[in-house]
């Protein structure tokens, strides 16, 4: 953990966050009691695309044209 005086950290916040990205945990203190922690951002950990591969099934008329009953319907006409 780096501690860091209050007026370092306004003259040099761009190189102290580049630190914190890094993954360095910097607390920044006035008169030496820590007011606050820069620290780095938790990536997200979300699932991977294609990571549903083989999971799936579309049927085979998956993209056939719709019946002309339910095409009408989603069109607005009423029979």
């Amino acid at each position: 953990m780096i501690i860091v005086p209050l007026a370092e950290a306004k003259n040099n916040l761009s190189k102290l966050v580049d630190d914190a990205a890094a993954g360095k945990i910097i607390t920044i203190a006035k008169h030496g009691r820590p007011l606050a922690r820069l620290v780095p951002v938790e990536r997200p950990r979300g699932q991977r695309i294609g990571a549903m591969k083989g999971k799936l099934v579309l049927a085979d008329d998956f993209d056939a044209a719709l019946p002309d009953d339910l095409l009408d319907a989603f069109e607005g006409h009423h029979a």
